[in-house]
């Protein structure tokens, strides 16, 4: 709760927005557009830009974006690339195996897609908004929440910079603004940290099941042109993660002879020794992607993780004076590998419910509408007929599990849908046609130390893989080093004596920006964790995979972070 002893002094709205990301700005930009001039919208934003901590595949099902701005076009969105060819691949070691598109369930079609860099489509959306009026706030971390006598939502705590490394205010100390909405938007993305608060405060998340995440790392290269193939989409399974871990690649040609190429690596895995970046390395040395990437250039890299929950896991989306949007909510679509249309879709409802209810005279209640529209409408029809490849995948494997039997659950789905299966959908029924649980989070799934094999991943060689602190100077990353370290320990002990002993100590390798480090004195006594907060990417890994759950990821100083400028 803050501190009622700092003197602070608040600005009033009638919507705040935490977050400019597509959720967020989706919403201030449908605010504008129903409410015009007698509607006043904040959107605040933690990094240096908006578009600065913005981090996406991407491919963009335009769904979304049709609905709210339909002549985007001709508004000059930096949308160029149309998807031209979709491939699916299986990896082995040292070969491949395409995957016909017939045999794809129709869903996972990209045709009429577009690669885009979503930081750009941030920044253009920002236009979109300021140009009708709404505030846009950079470099505005939000540190904390403001509730009001009745218990809901009031307003964000934005803006409190100069305090020290062991927490005393210093010279330069400003204590922010709090800024009152008649509702408040959280729109921080996956594992948001003033969600995570307000979900505990409302027990949002009672009637769902556990989020599940995974960790999504991306690279950007510029590559001969020889070997570019603009429109290309790419997506592989297999090696080197294998069959048991979930997790995949994409590989997607956009404009100028770049490539966005990425991993992602289901956080549910068992084997602590796993370490996600150097998987993510090993990738692209298979001939498949070395013969795309030999003789480029890497340009950047980021990471992020990924909700992968989907439809079971949604908490509560409306509460007392707010709502929760996009990937704070966990609306991605897991075999697509798509969210940020539901993310802009998720915005325009909440805007819709909110505008309603200021127009009524309402204030600080519960958005039902929003609730009620998120789970009927066009999102939850997306995310229900795939809710069950996750816990196929953590149940029986990406092949067996993900790929058959979630591939057969979403055929299902799909000729159900047009009256084309008939008596063939009793198979499924009280199975696949049924919601499986998760089980587990994330957490929960590390096993100890002593029942996996340590895992020899090969060094990097400088060309086609990378150290990990080699590529967050990829990724301009960036805090004042004057401040408390915004991962914060529950327990300081509980690293060497328990995590150490019986895990390895897995935020050595969970970590995709090298934070976390066990040193030890050259005789091998005084074992003791570091933190190297300066390389946090805000990925959000540690607060979800720690086996203890003794990590907390909280928001540092405004513009601290990553500097992405066309992830």
């Amino acid at each position: 709760m803050p501190n009622t002893e700092i003197q602070r002094e608040s600005m009033e709205y009638d919507v705040v927005i935490v977050g400019a990301g597509p959720a967020g700005l989706s919403a201030a930009i449908r605010l504008k557009q129903l409410g015009g001039d007698e509607l006043s919208v904040v959107v605040l934003e933690k990094g240096s830009e908006v578009g600065a901590h913005i981090l996406s595949g991407a491919v963009l099902d335009p769904i979304g974006l049709n609905k709210l701005i339909p002549d985007w076009k001709e508004k000059g969105a930096p949308i160029h690339t149309d998807v031209k060819t979709d491939k699916f691949v299986l990896l082995g070691p040292n070969g491949s195996l395409r995957v016909p598109n017939l045999l794809m369930p129709p869903l996972m079609n990209n045709h009429g897609n577009y690669i885009v860099s979503m930081g750009n489509v941030c920044r253009w959306l920002a236009e979109q908004a300021e140009s009708l009026g709404v505030e846009v706030f950079p470099g505005m971390s939000c540190s904390d929440l403001v509730y009001g006598d009745d218990g809901a939502l009031k307003g964000v705590i934005a803006g409190e910079f100069g305090i020290d490394q062991d927490g005393r205010k210093g010279d330069s100390y400003e204590p922010g603004l709090e800024l009152h909405g008649k509702y408040v938007f959280l729109s921080e993305g996956a594992r948001g940290s003033l969600s995570k608060q307000v979900i505990a405060k409302y027990d949002l998340a009672a009637d769902s099941d556990v989020p599940k995440f995974g960790l999504g790392m991306k690279e950007i290269w510029e590559i001969k042109p020889e070997n570019h193939n603009q429109g290309e989409v790419m997506h592989t399974a297999g090696w080197p993660l294998g069959w048991k871990n979930g997790g995949g690649s994409f590989l997607y040609h956009l404009e100028n002879n770049q490539v966005y190429v990425g991993y992602i690596v289901d956080l549910n895995y068992k084997n602590p020794h796993l370490f996600p970046y150097m998987e993510f390395q090993r990738w692209k040395h298979h001939p498949d992607i070395a013969a795309v990437l030999e003789g480029g250039k890497r340009v950047s890299y980021g990471a992020r993780v990924v909700t992968k929950g989907g439809y079971q896991s949604i908490p509560k989306v409306a509460f007392p004076g707010g709502a929760l949007l996009g990937c704070t909510a966990g609306l991605v679509n897991l075999p697509r590998i798509k969210g940020n249309h539901n993310a802009i879709l998720s915005g325009i409802a909440a805007a819709q419910a909110a505008h309603a209810a200021i127009d009524a005279g309402r204030s600080s209640d519960v958005l039902e509408a929003y609730q009620d529209e998120l789970m009927s409408g066009d999102i939850g029809q997306d995310l229900r007929p795939v809710r069950n490849v996750a816990p196929l995948n953590a149940r029986f494997g990406p092949l067996f599990g993900g790929m058959i039997l979630g591939g057969m659950d979403m055929w299902a789905a799909t000729l159900t849908k047009i009256n084309m299966i008939g008596g063939v959908l009793n198979v499924f029924k009280g199975k696949l046609s049924s919601t499986l649980a998760h089980g587990k989070d994330d957490a929960q799934s590390t096993e100890p130390a002593d029942k996996h094999k340590m895992i020899d991943y090969p060094k990097p060689d400088g060309i086609l893989s990378f150290d990990r602190l080699t590529n967050v100077s990829f990724s301009a990353t960036n805090h004042s080093e004057d401040q408390p370290s915004h991962l914060k320990l529950i327990d300081m002990s509980i690293p060497i004596e328990t995590n150490l002993p019986q895990y390895d100590e897995p935020a050595q390798r969970y970590c995709p920006a090298g934070v976390y480090e066990v040193l030890r004195d050259d005789d091998g006594s005084n074992t003791r964790f570091q933190i190297n907060a300066q390389n946090c990417v805000h990925c959000k890994t540690c607060d979800i995979k720690d086996p203890s759950k003794n990590i907390i990821w909280c928001v540092p100083e405004g513009a601290g972070g990553p500097n992405y400028p066309n992830m």
